[in-house]
């Protein structure tokens, strides 16, 4: 063991006493050094890589001509002499150097242009470098050609990485600016009053309407596997949201979304829509395509209102979500005339308080208030009951005939149905106002996917 530690010891230090040795061997062509031949060559070599950069990159040949006689025809000369210096020296750039490549890279990222582009018109001046002194090699300077070549790979190396950190900051930088206007924006429209100064600065187009959506959102498969990383399933499903929503929109989409849902504003140009209406056909598709991409089941609310009117507008489709999800109904799109009759028992009167009161007896039995709300979101179907609560229609059955034993209200008679369902909505509006409140001990009302988990 200690010869082979020896040998490798020895090894190491004949490595490094190449490495110094190529350090310190300026290598040359024909005799002629080779960076010599780059700054004797510089002014020809410098017009012909602009020549290459606009044919060879499109985007470089629609800059203005003083950008491109300008700042560009600068960072090409300073390439040049780098990489001279580079085969002058045998050392690689200094920070200095790097500061520079790193500040035009954050420009040219500024100013649009891809970074594929950037880091294609490095190695573009490389390889014309490379075309004007390789010919000058004679047979004898085989070895110089090769520290050539492996001094060109380690400088491109080294210019692509700062090209990529200087593009990158500043695509950081420009996002977060825009991020925050565009939250910005959205936080004006669902304060409400006028958001043409915040449109303004996050410069968007205001359109005649948004659809306003409000969404819940329920788990991906992936968030109910034990063992498995529950946030980054999350993260992944509303990343598939969110891209799929900005693929389906024309314009720019607002969103505020977590992992079980939140609201989402999408530029909406129908005439109908001034007055509320949507076009429920494509916002059904819209709505079963999210949840498709996304990999979970969607309940949405949805109705459009003028810029202006985006703060009532959310309140309304938030709202309507509830009153939804509360009454039992499943995955899918639901418009306030889908849901009159439990929204209107759910808003405050003097009877809300007394309708709710009759159910107050299974407030200790939560699988009867459940079984009782999805009875009748299924049309008094007790095998569709079952499948949605994934029990035996028997305990289905059981659980009625508990309920009213409890209540005093059948929910197989007709005379008490809408009894039993006004008394679910006060029910059910009084417990989400009480938990809104924050008051302590009060029992959250149903998720709409919860009797599915």
């Amino acid at each position: 063991m200690t010869g082979s530690n020896a040998v490798e010891r020895d090894r190491d230090r004949g490595g490094d006493r190449e490495r110094a040795r190529e350090r310190d061997r300026v290598p040359r062509f024909g005799g002629v050094p080779v960076h010599k031949r780059l700054q004797d060559a510089a002014g020809a070599l410098e017009r012909a890589v602009m020549v290459r950069l606009v044919e060879g990159l499109p985007v470089y040949g629609t800059l203005p001509a003083e950008q491109l006689g300008g700042d560009i025809a600068k960072q090409v000369a300073h390439g040049i002499r780098g990489f001279a210096a580079v085969l002058r020296t045998g050392e690689m750039l200094g920070q200095a150097e790097a500061a520079v490549i790193r500040e035009s890279s954050a420009r040219r990222a500024d100013e649009g242009v891809p970074l594929e582009a950037v880091v294609g018109a490095h190695h573009l001046g490389a390889e014309e470098c490379a075309a004007r002194v390789f010919p000058a090699a004679e047979p004898g300077d085989l070895a110089d050609v090769l520290l050539v070549q492996r001094q060109m790979l380690a400088y491109l190396r080294l210019v692509s990485c700062e090209v990529a950190a200087g593009y990158v900051q500043e695509r950081q930088t420009a996002l977060s600016d825009e991020q925050v206007a565009l939250q910005s924006l959205l936080s004006r429209l669902l304060e409400g009053g006028s958001p043409q100064g915040a449109a303004d600065r996050a410069g968007i187009r205001l359109p005649a309407c948004y659809l306003v959506l409000s969404i819940a959102v329920g788990p991906h498969p992936d968030e109910l596997v034990p063992g498995v990383n529950h946030s980054v399933a999350t993260r992944r499903k509303l990343r598939r949201l969110r891209n799929e929503i900005q693929r389906q929109t024309t314009g720019v989409p607002l969103s505020v979304l977590s992992g079980d849902g939140g609201t989402v504003l999408i530029p909406y140009e129908a005439a109908s829509a001034e007055s509320g209406h949507v076009d429920r056909a494509w916002l059904s598709r819209l709505v079963g395509q999210l949840g498709r991409m996304c990999g979970a089941e969607l309940l949405a609310a949805a109705t459009a209102a003028a810029p202006e009117g985006v703060a009532d507008a959310a309140r309304l489709a938030g709202e309507v979500r509830a009153v939804a999800e509360a009454s039992g109904r499943g995955p899918g799109l639901y418009l306030l005339d889908d849901v009159l009759l439990e929204y209107q028992l759910s808003r405050p009167s003097p009877a809300r308080a007394g309708l709710a009161a009759l159910l107050e007896p299974l407030d200790a039995r939560p699988e009867l208030l459940d079984t009782l709300r999805v009875f009748l979101a299924r049309g008094l179907d007790r095998r569709r009951a079952a499948a949605r609560l994934q029990v035996h229609p028997n305990t289905v059955d059981y659980r009625l005939r508990k309920a009213t034993e409890l209540t005093g209200l059948d929910a197989s008679r007709g005379a008490d149905i809408l009894t039993l369902r006004a008394s679910l909505a006060a029910h059910d509006a009084i417990h989400q106002a009480e938990l809104d409140a924050g008051r302590p001990g009060t029992p959250r009302p149903p998720n709409w996917w919860s009797a599915r988990t």
